[in-house]
């Protein structure tokens, strides 16, 4: 039987928030092993002069944790 434990996150992007939740990925995948799934909890964007300069994505990542390590 496996055992999850979930991390909150938050990515950004100046692109989209699809964008800053695979930068968020991307780094949970630099110190996380197991990674199974991820979950997108909100979204939001500063602005500056009226358009958006930063997209931000807050995710939950699941990963399996290895009772072997």
């Amino acid at each position: 039987m496996a055992t999850l434990k979930i991390i909150e996150l938050m990515g950004s992007s100046p692109n989209s928030w699809q964008e800053a939740a695979g930068n968020a990925l991307t780094e949970a995948t630099k110190t996380v092993k197991n990674i199974t799934g991820l979950e997108l909890l909100n979204t939001n964007a500063k602005v500056k002069d009226g358009k958006i300069t930063e997209y931000r994505a807050q995710v939950k990542i699941a990963f399996v944790v290895d009772e072997n390590e």
